[in-house]
C-alpha cells in the first residue's frame, strides 16, 4: 500500500515537502508504520536520534481526523497525519 504521511510541526525536517510517501504491507498497523519511518530515518538521515524521537513520540491521525493508537489497521492506500509533541512554556 502507497501511504501519504502529512508532516505537522517538527516532522517537517523529515521532508523538503509537507508530506512523505511510503510503501506498507497490506494490512499493517501505525506500529508498522513507525517502524518504516524509523528505517526512513536511518537511511536517509543516518538515524538522526532526534528525528526518530520525534516519530516515537507523535500522535498519528487517520484520514478522518480522529487520533488513532499504533494498533490502528491501515487496509488501503490512504493520509495518515504524524503530530508530534509541541514543547514550551
Amino acid at each position: 500500500m502507497k501511504i501519504k504521511i502529512e508532516l505537522f510541526g517538527a516532522s517537517r525536517d523529515l521532508s523538503n515537502k509537507d508530506f512523505l510517501e511510503l510503501n506498507l504491507k497490506n494490512k499493517s498497523s501505525i506500529k508498522d508504520l513507525r517502524e518504516t519511518m524509523i528505517h526512513y530515518v536511518d537511511q536517509k538521515f543516518k538515524g538522526n536520534e532526534n528525528y526518530k524521537k520525534i516519530i516515537e513520540t507523535s500522535a498519528f491521525c487517520s484520514e478522518d481526523n480522529n487520533i488513532v493508537s499504533d494498533s490502528y489497521q491501515i487496509t488501503k492506500d490512504q493520509k495518515i497525519g504524524i503530530i508530534p509533541p509541541i514543547g514550551g512554556g
